[in-house]
Formats: C-alpha cells, sequence, structure tokens
C-alpha cells in the first residue's frame, strides 16, 4: 500500500503489491512500481478501464518479475478475452507507443510507504 499525493487530491491510498519496487524518479527508466497506473488510468487504459479515474484495469503483476506491467503491452488477450490472438502482437506493439514505454516515468505523484 501506498499514500499518494497528487495536485488535486491532498492523499489517497492506493494498494500494491508488497514486493512492487519503489516509484523511480521523473525521467528515470520505468521499473514497474505500477504507481501511475494504479493511482489513474492513462488515455489506453481509459478505454480498456471504462472509467476516467481509480486503478487501470490493464495493469498486471508479474510475479516471476516482482513488478506490474500494462497488461495491453504483454498480454492483450488477458486484459480484452473477445481480441483475435491473430492482432494481439499489432495491439501490443500499438500500446507500447501509446503509453510511451522507453520515455521513462512520468509521474510526479508523492508517495510515502503507507
Amino acid at each position: 500500500m501506498a499514500h499518494v499525493t497528487q495536485t488535486r487530491s491532498p492523499l489517497r491510498v492506493i494498494h500494491l503489491h508488497p514486493a512492487a519496487p519503489a516509484k523511480p524518479a521523473v525521467g528515470a527508466a520505468c521499473n514497474g512500481c505500477g504507481i501511475c497506473c494504479a493511482a489513474e488510468p492513462c488515455p489506453l487504459g481509459v478505454l480498456v478501464s471504462g472509467r476516467l479515474s481509480g486503478p487501470c484495469r490493464a495493469l498486471l503483476w508479474d510475479e516471476a518479475a516482482s513488478r506490474y506491467r500494462c497488461g495491453m503491452v504483454s498480454a492483450p488477450g488477458s486484459v480484452i478475452p473477445a481480441l483475435p490472438a491473430a492482432v494481439s502482437p499489432l495491439v501490443a506493439r500499438l500500446a507500447r507507443r501509446w503509453i510511451s514505454s522507453a520515455t521513462g516515468c512520468d509521474a510526479s505523484l508523492v508517495t510515502e510507504p503507507g
């Protein structure tokens, strides 16, 4: 569990896996902490979650790697079961672009362990 402070709301509690890594500094490489996606969905997450706030439905815990992953990148079919397997690689490639997976952490959230 982590406490997250955002500009528009003074304090929110989000629940994360106890083994999740700590949030990296803004601009540093994503380490799969999951804080940004647990706090609110990105534009792609809004589409797959059907909501503007709360945790993204596509946020998946990867037990083997001890980190969170975007399900739309790692396993689109698990997020959208009706998605034909043949288009999953294309959806994953597009999702990587939509979430800017290689650009580093852009979550300016302030966290405190809970």
